[in-house]
């Protein structure tokens, strides 16, 4: 019994000095916390509309094309990431599946550019 509590200790050691640390870093946000706040910086804030308004008022659809396309791109880089990291070991098949990949996502950002998706006209 005494083998388990010497292989644990750090572990113990661990939590306790955590949990020290996070209970300081809670205390100390409310004690040095500015207490006057600002009626503008509490208000809610969506997208530069009112959050006030009627749920059912119409908006720009944009806003949705953006995040679309900001997705479809992040999930790119996400897809080169390993591919550069596995570059020797794909091959030639490898290296031109990814090129015909880039070339589709980018024959879809041209479309996008030539049809004004991105213009905030």
């Amino acid at each position: 019994m005494p083998d388990i509590l010497h292989d644990y200790l750090p572990v113990a050691v661990f939590i306790g000095i955590s949990a020290v640390i996070g209970l300081a870093l809670m205390v100390s946000s409310f004690v040095i916390a500015y207490r006057n706040p600002d009626p503008e910086k509490l208000s809610a804030y969506e997208c530069g509309f009112d959050p006030f308004d009627d749920a059912r008022m119409k908006f720009d659809v944009r806003f949705y094309l953006v995040s679309i396309l900001f997705i479809i791109f992040d999930l790119e880089v996400a897809f080169l990431f390993p591919w550069a990291v596995a570059f020797k070991e794909v091959g030639l098949f490898g290296f031109w599946s990814m090129m015909v990949f880039l070339a589709v996502l980018t024959i879809g950002f041209i479309y996008e550019w030539r049809k004004g998706a991105l213009e905030w006209d």
